[in-house]
């Protein structure tokens, strides 16, 4: 199956179809056509796009949601203290999600792999992102330490007051207290440990 699988750069086109997985894998009202709207250009950077996707035929399987360094707000739950690259040429990996019809084909590790090439052609040197500790198996963070990915902290309660405002986590519903892991990836090898 991994030979049929299509990567491309995200398109307005898959919107609907990234919304309707977003929500089945992630809950309820995690993102909206605003948002997504939103995510989407701030994956934008001189042109060059960091969103993919991934299709099996005509069936959306997977999606990368990325925002280029410089084009998303730092709040508490983010440590730059303790990166080794400067805030200005770090993005930030929104999310990664495959149909669970899908999972352990390697199309997560793909989207990210492409993402990271074309921040790097944005001028991105490392991308950090916050993981789900609750994903079953904990498979997110076990996914993105694979990929190269390092602990920077772990965030409890990182989702909650989305809960309160719409969204309906798939553990919690309406009350998360999920651990979001803050991970980062360096790209180039000089950061590399």
């Amino acid at each position: 199956m991994k030979q049929d699988i299509i990567y491309r750069a995200m398109q307005t086109a898959d919107f609907d179809a990234v919304i309707e997985l977003g929500n089945r894998i992630h809950g309820h009202g995690y993102v909206n056509a605003q948002q997504m709207k939103q995510w989407f250009e701030q994956g934008i950077k001189d042109g060059i796009n960091a969103n993919y996707v991934a299709y099996h035929g005509d069936k959306l399987v997977g999606f990368r949601i990325t925002f280029a360094a410089q084009q998303f707000t730092l709040d508490k739950w983010y440590t730059p203290t303790a990166w080794r690259t400067p805030i200005e040429q770090t993005a930030y990996f929104k999310c990664n999600s495959v149909d669970e019809n899908y999972q352990r084909c390697g199309i997560g590790s793909t989207l990210l792999k492409r993402a990271v090439q074309a921040l790097q052609a944005q001028g991105a040197k490392a991308g950090v992102s916050h993981l789900w500790r609750q994903s079953p198996g904990n498979s997110a963070v076990e996914y993105f330490t694979k990929c190269d990915g390092q602990l920077v902290k772990d965030h409890p309660g990182k989702w909650n007051e989305d809960s309160k405002n719409g969204y309906t986590c798939t553990i919690c519903a309406n009350d998360c207290h999920c651990v979001a892991a803050e991970m980062i990836i360096y790209f180039d090898s000089a950061h590399q440990q």
